[in-house]
């Protein structure tokens, strides 16, 4: 979709801001350009829009050379949504949202059903907020607009330039996730700059790591953090480039242990028995269809009920089934999950393990993820991305 060949950017002042930058972007890819102040990253993105023009190489829009299309024709073909959003303030939230596909010649009632319908995607009703003004809405609000009106088009390219920088960092991370879900919708070719490695990591497919006009890296986010490629990648990303490959290491069935299982129906006493005869603590529980019920603890003597599953003075009840001595299960998550959100919800539990699933069979159970094994797993992701294999190909050595 997007393509440089040999692209440069001399100031006349001598100043290279951008130095035979080569790469591709497939359609549909979002790619994070990340680096410190005056690298180039903006540089390289406004010269895809030609809000600057490159000294030398040439740039590739669908196949095409860009150098050879009218600016204004071209920038109305490509969203853009800057940190300061650039909202009129004297015009509605609707009439700014309508703005590009009115100026593309659609009638102003087709222009403003589109911009009703892409405020309702970006999480704002057009009925609430369709009649309001830039100035009564908050900064992550205004932001949202920025982004509908650069979708109202329906461009191919979206060119966003720091977008989440200028609100706090709770609007910021909620308005990641809304993008996140937003371009798994609608799937655009994206230029995300940003100087934040953890929003690069984040958001993009694929990551570019700016040094001083050039891409120092160019690959995925698990691959920038498990194995950089220089030494200033190695120092951008940070010392603690494993806790944030967290966040890009996905749960793999191959990750987990398997427990001893019982099911809703099985007795208590052969349930107690089969425990004690593995030396288990406790079994995860499942239902007739193998899906993820809860848990039980070995030597589960007490029915659950409304006050932590207490009897009256202390009595125990040996019999029954397990469906009456069953634990609700807290810690869980789907698989694909990230290995981050596995550590996050041990710790919100105070969980020594997570139960893992299937969510599109309806919850079966797959096994479960110990602190062990969650190490080992961003161990085996680390190695398998610098040896370019798969995970299931890596086997790490353990202590004890």
């Amino acid at each position: 979709m997007i393509r440089f060949e040999h692209v440069t950017k001399r100031y006349a002042d001598g100043t290279t801001a951008v130095d035979d930058l080569s790469f591709e972007v497939a359609a549909g890819e979002l790619i994070t350009l990340v680096g410190p102040s005056g690298c180039g990253k903006t540089t390289t993105m406004k010269m895809v829009n030609r809000l600057i023009e490159p000294t030398e190489g040439r740039i590739f829009l669908d196949g095409q050379d860009i150098s050879t299309v009218d600016p204004v024709e071209l920038r109305r073909r490509i969203g853009y949504v800057i940190q300061q959003v650039g909202l009129f303030p004297h015009k509605t939230v609707l009439d700014n949202t309508a703005t590009v596909p009115h100026l593309l010649g659609v009638k102003r009632t087709e222009a403003r059903a589109r911009a009703a319908e892409l405020l309702d995607l970006v999480g704002l009703d057009p009925k609430v907020y369709g009649s309001r003004y830039p100035e009564q809405l908050s900064g992550g609000q205004r932001q949202r607009v920025g982004v509908a009106r650069a979708l109202a088009a329906d461009p191919p390219v979206l060119l966003m330039d720091e977008p989440f920088g200028a609100v706090d960092p709770v609007v910021r991370e909620h308005l990641q996730n809304e993008f996140l879900k937003l371009q798994s919708q609608v799937r655009k070719t994206v230029l995300f700059v940003t100087h934040d490695i953890e929003e690069a990591v984040r958001l993009g497919d694929r990551i570019a790591v700016y040094g001083q006009g050039t891409v120092e890296q160019f690959d995925a986010p698990a691959v920038v953090l498990g194995a950089p490629a220089t030494p200033y990648v190695a120092d951008f990303v940070g010392a603690d480039r494993g806790l944030k490959r967290l966040s890009v290491t996905p749960i793999e069935e191959s990750d987990l242990d398997q427990p001893p299982v019982v099911h809703l129906d099985d007795s208590l006493r052969s349930a107690t028995a089969r425990l004690s005869a593995e030396g288990a603590r406790w079994a995860v529980v499942l239902d007739s269809e193998d899906n993820l019920h809860g848990w039980i603890p070995a030597g589960a003597t007490e029915p659950a009920g409304p006050h932590n599953g207490a009897t009256h003075e202390g009595a125990t009840h040996e019999g029954g089934t397990v469906r009456e001595h069953a634990r609700r299960m807290e810690a869980w998550l789907p698989v694909g999950a990230s290995l981050k959100q596995a550590f996050a919800t041990m710790l919100q539990h105070d969980a020594g393990w997570i139960a893992v699933i299937d969510e599109r069979s309806e919850g079966r159970f797959l096994g479960v993820l110990t602190p062990a094994r969650l190490h080992e797993a961003l161990r085996r992701s680390i190695d398998a991305d610098g040896r370019k294999v798969s995970r299931t190909e890596v086997e790490v050595e353990t202590i004890g």
